[in-house]
């Protein structure tokens, strides 16, 4: 049963991952649709530049997060762990695990 355990641990480690992923992907695509519309209301160049340097940083920030989260997902499953729900109510007197 150990070896179940394993592969549900490395499926849900996958499944965060993934989910992490997905996360830095769009906050990615929104800093630089709001780089976009900064230079467009922009009339200085240092305007521009401000706001390519903000896009920057928070790409910079979302890829830290994605790694953060990936380290974390992979010291969970090595310590056996879970960190989500364990069932799921029905809200009808039932609880599915």
């Amino acid at each position: 049963m150990q070896t179940g355990k394993n592969t549900g641990a490395s499926v849900k480690e996958s499944a965060s991952n993934m989910a992490a992923s997905a996360k830095a992907g769009m906050e990615k695509t929104k800093a630089t649709l709001q780089e976009k519309g900064e230079k467009m209301t922009a009339h200085d160049p240092m305007q521009k530049e401000m706001a390519r340097e903000k896009k920057e940083e928070r790409k910079h920030e979302a890829e830290y997060e994605k790694e953060a989260a990936r380290e974390h997902n992979a010291a969970q499953r090595q310590a056996g762990g879970t960190t989500g729900v364990t069932g799921h109510h029905t809200g009808t007197g039932g609880t599915y695990l």
